[in-house]
Parts: structure tokens; C-alpha cells; sequence
């Protein structure tokens, strides 16, 4: 029997998404071993556990766990050595049965310092506690800022000292925090702890101290030992700094869990859950419906529906702008908002075809309205993106495209529900920012391998590139054959197309993390699960739009 040719391609799609997949699971293999194998084992001669493995102690036995920023710093700082996963390992789980955000210094990782990808991610861990109103546990072993990088980490409001601000003011929302210091704790850093509500400190393996002996003998001529300085005696019994000393590691985890144990019920937003079902539809099939070229298309529909419950999607203005579907569904018993953009080329009821992936003047209308209907029924939005971005030429700017896309960028940044953002296939320019990238606060923001984040796609921009380069060159006198431009050309666009990369945007934070496309259910589960924590305190209101 002949193999059609849409099953050749089905096929050819399917083997290149997981060929990214293992790269996916290879990277986060190299991630997990931090700074390698030999600091791991020094870390266990000293008496030590490793951050992941303080961490698996911590959590509930069997529970699923999202671990924030994996690939933090990856390819970043290679002349300082690298920092894998910045140094610090962030995971939302479950503590005795509350679900909190772990943050643990990663000792191997230069000895736990703090490079400028640290302070980010932990601002990140503290902004996630703070939004969904989550308890947060810090496992301190840190020396504190690498100096080396200090001007990039010290003074400036999202650097260093924004943590500790961040430590007040969750205080003062009754967010508890609680620190357990595992190892070195010094300088500034010291605070971090102190600021929580409640500090342990490991006997004989962790200090906390503002300034080492050497620093002391430098700066005063007191010769002392680090220890009878700043060791776990000195705090818990002569200053009252700690509030309580553990034995060893695993003693000071399970003291943690008998607190978190203790903790009252948080208020609930009440977004609507019911029972769970898988979807209908193969989720594995998602890998061959994907085209492996950015620009081909492929019905969105088809992975919506193996991504939602029983693969039920009722559409929002099906027939009306069609390149943004919107419509209602559950993810794993979680009633959601999805925002997708059609990838598929299609025709408007006026016989107009449109391209996949562009947001229109009516799709930009649709989905402004739908964001509205949303919000004003406390459903979470769930934006799914692959997008090229808004429709240029003058029928669309006669029409209002700037008008029509400020009133979805409108609707997406004061929208007071939560917001959870998948990076599908492509992420250019103004779509990423409509279709809810970083920067309009999603709650949580992953990307699959298969995605790309920039401000055009590599072929536009080094095009444009190209001609910036070829005219500076004719300017100095040089002739440009149709080879040297060619051999341009493939330079600039590789160099573009490595910025583009779902690691390049994960090692910066600008997102959460790069995700198997199957994971994607459980990621928005659990991010509404956490949002549920948090009640929704704000009104909804899009402010002045331009009609």
C-alpha cells in the first residue's frame, strides 16, 4: 500500500521534533550534574547534599514538581567557567502538602556566588511567590556575589538588593518564608534569611556571618575563627540571629516540613475545576502535525485539540478573525481561555485571504473582546503562540492595524487574571508582545523546543542586516561580488539564528523554561493550581482604548 504524502511529511515532522527532544533531555542532563561530578562528590565528603538533592528531600514523596529557569545561564559567562542553571535552583512543589517555591543555592556552581542570571532568577522565584501568594523556602549556601561581574549585580533596582526589598514586602503580605542555612552565608546575603520569618542553621557545615575572619582580621586585627564567628551555636544560643539549629542537612529539611506542616489554609481564588480527562485526540501526534519549517502551514486546531480535555474546544466567533482562534476549554478539569494564532491560510466571509500566523485587524478585535469576556467570567488565559506578527501594507494601516493592535495589547496588559503563555513555533516582534510574551506578566512562560523568539525571523533580518553591512563595505571601497554576499549573508543569519534559540531565551530568563510539547498540560495545570492560591484583589479595566 502507497504512503501518501501527507504521511511522509506527518513522519519527516514527527522525527524532527524528537530529535530536538533528545537534545532537550541531553542539555538538562549536562544542567543537573551543576559543576560537575568532582564538586558533587567534594560536596558529599564535606557532609553535604547537593541542591537537587536538598530539594527531592523536601519535597512530597511522588509529586509533580515545575522546575523554573533550568537553563538559566546556559552558554552565558564561558570565561568565568559558565554557571549552569545560574547557580541556583528554583522548583514550585509540594511541602507537606502546601505548595511552595523551593530556591536553592547550587554550592557547585562557584561555591553558590551569586553571577547577574542568579539575582535574576531569584527575582523570578520571589515574583512567582508573590503573584500566587505561595509560601517560599530558601536553601542557603552561597559566597555571596562573584566579584568579578559585581557592577552587573550590586546597585541597580532589579540587581542584588531588590531580593531583600522583595523579602519586606512579602512579609507584609503574610507570605511565609523560611530559610534553612546549608552552608556559607555571608555579606549582603545575610540578610536574605534573617529577613525571613524563620531561620535554621546547620551545625558545623553552614555560618552566616556579614564579613569572613579574613575580612575581620583585615579590617579590625581580630583573629577569630569563622565558626566561633558566625557558626550555628554563636547564632542560635549568643545573638538569637537563628531560630533554630539542625543536626545535618536532612534534620534541618524535615524541621522545614514540620513548620510548612503548620501553615493555615490560604484563600482561594475559585477558578473553576471539575474532573479531568486526557484528551481524546493523540498528544503525541502533535509532533508530526508541527512543521519543521517556520514558515509552512499546519491547522492549530489540531493541536489545541490535544491539549484540552476530552479535546472539547467551543470557539469564540469562529467565523470572524480568523487567523487568532479563541474559545473555551479544560486543561486537566481547569476551565481556560485559549488564545492561539491559525497558522493555516484563510479566507474571510468577503473572499480576502489571510495569512497564518499574522494578526488582522478583526483577529486583533476578536481577541480583545474575548480577553474582556474572560476576565469579566474569572477564566485563566492560556495563550499559545506562533506568530509573525502584525499585517503591514496600506489596506491595514487605512483599516487601524495600530489602533486595532494597541487595543489587544491593551486588553492583554491590564487583563487580572492569570495568564499562561506557550511558545509554540515562532515569536516576532509585536506578536510576541500581543499574544502575552515576558514582558505582560504571565504567570508562567515556557517554550517548546520547536520555537524561535526574536524581533524578525532570520531571513528578514538578514536581509536587512545584509544591506546595513554591504553599504558600509561599498562606503570603504570594497567591491561586493555575489559570492561575498552570499558568504555574508549565511555569517550574519547564523549568528541571528543562535539569538533566536528557545536556549538562548531561557538562559536569559525570557522564559521559564523550554519544555517536551507533552509537558504542556501539566505546566498550565499547576500554574492555575498555584494562581488558585492567590484571589483576584484588582477590577478589571482596560483604561483608555482608541476606538
Amino acid at each position: 500500500m502507497a504512503v501518501s504524502s501527507k504521511e511522509i511529511e506527518f513522519n519527516f515532522n514527527e522525527d524532527q521534533m524528537r530529535l530536538k527532544i533528545r537534545a532537550l533531555e541531553q542539555n538538562l542532563e549536562k544542567v543537573y550534574l551543576g559543576g560537575g561530578q568532582k564538586k558533587i562528590e567534594k560536596l558529599h565528603k564535606a557532609g553535604k547534599f547537593t541542591a537537587r538533592e536538598r530539594i527531592k528531600l523536601l519535597l512530597d514523596k511522588g509529586c509533580e514538581i515545575q522546575e523554573i529557569g533550568a537553563f538559566a545561564g546556559h552558554g552565558m559567562y564561558e570565561e568565568h567557567g559558565g554557571c549552569p542553571s545560574g547557580g541556583v535552583v528554583v522548583v514550585i512543589g509540594l511541602v507537606s502538602g502546601r505548595r511552595c517555591v523551593i530556591v536553592a543555592n547550587d554550592a557547585t556552581v562557584k561555591a553558590g556566588a551569586w553571577f547577574p542570571i542568579t539575582g535574576k532568577k531569584n527575582l523570578r522565584a520571589q515574583e512567582i511567590a508573590i503573584e500566587n501568594k505561595l509560601p517560599i523556602i530558601y536553601l542557603v549556601d552561597s559566597a555571596g556575589v562573584y566579584l568579578p561581574l559585581q557592577d552587573e549585580i550590586f546597585p541597580d533596582k532589579e540587581h542584588f538588593g531588590r531580593i531583600f526589598r522583595n523579602n519586606a514586602i512579602m512579609s507584609s503580605m503574610g507570605i511565609t518564608q523560611i530559610s534553612a542555612i546549608m552552608g556559607s552565608c555571608v555579606a549582603g546575603g545575610a540578610y536574605l534569611p534573617i529577613m525571613s520569618d524563620e531561620a535554621l542553621i546547620v551545625d558545623k557545615t553552614a555560618s552566616i556571618f556579614l564579613a569572613g575572619s579574613y575580612l575581620v582580621k583585615a579590617a579590625i586585627g581580630e583573629s577569630i575563627d569563622n565558626e566561633t564567628l558566625g557558626g550555628a551555636t554563636t547564632h542560635c544560643e549568643i545573638s538569637g540571629v537563628t531560630d533554630y539549629k539542625a543536626k545535618d542537612d536532612k534534620d534541618a529539611l524535615d524541621k522545614i516540613k514540620f513548620i510548612v506542616d503548620k501553615i493555615g489554609d490560604a484563600n482561594k481564588a475559585g477558578f473553576s475545576k471539575k474532573e479531568a480527562f486526557p484528551p481524546k485526540e493523540k498528544e503525541e501526534e502533535i509532533f508530526g502535525i508541527l512543521p519543521k519549517e517556520r514558515n509552512a502551514q499546519y491547522d492549530m486546531l489540531e493541536i489545541i485539540k490535544r491539549l484540552v480535555d476530552n479535546s472539547e474546544f467551543e470557539q469564540y466567533k469562529e467565523g470572524y478573525g480568523k487567523t487568532i482562534l479563541t474559545g473555551y476549554a479544560r486543561i486537566d478539569g481547569w476551565a481556560v481561555g485559549i488564545i492561539a494564532n491559525q497558522r493555516k491560510l484563510v479566507k474571510t466571509k468577503k473572499g480576502e485571504m489571510q495569512f497564518g500566523g499574522v494578526i488582522y485587524n478583526d483577529s486583533a478585535d476578536k481577541a480583545t473582546r474575548f480577553i474582556a469576556n474572560c476576565n469579566q467570567k474569572k477564566i485563566p488565559l492560556v495563550f499559545l503562540q506562533d506568530v509573525t506578527g502584525f499585517m503591514v501594507g496600506s489596506k491595514s494601516e487605512h483599516g487601524g492595524i495600530i489602533k486595532d493592535g494597541a487595543k489587544m495589547v491593551n486588553a492583554v496588559s491590564n487583563s487580572v487574571v492569570p495568564k499562561f503563555t506557550i511558545i509554540i513555533g515562532n515569536s516576532y516582534g509585536a506578536g510576541n508582545y500581543a499574544m502575552c510574551g515576558k514582558a505582560y506578566d504571565p504567570r508562567l512562560i515556557a517554550a517548546w523546543p520547536s520555537a524561535e523568539l526574536a524581533v524578525m525571523s532570520g531571513n528578514s533580518a538578514a536581509k536587512v542586516l545584509l544591506q546595513i553591512e554591504t553599504a558600509s563595505l561599498k562606503k570603504q571601497g570594497e567591491k561586493i561580488t555575489h559570492e561575498k554576499e552570499a558568504e555574508l549573508f549565511d555569517a550574519i543569519k547564523s549568528r541571528y539564528d543562535e539569538q533566536t534559540s528557545p536556549y538562548y531565551a531561557a538562559a536569559r530568563m525570557w522564559t521559564d523554561g523550554v519544555i517536551n510539547p507533552l509537558e504542556t498540560r501539566t505546566w498550565i495545570s499547576m500554574g492555575i493550581e498555584a494562581a488558585n492560591h492567590a484571589p483576584i484583589e484588582k477590577q478589571f479595566n482596560m483604561g483608555i482604548i482608541q476606538v
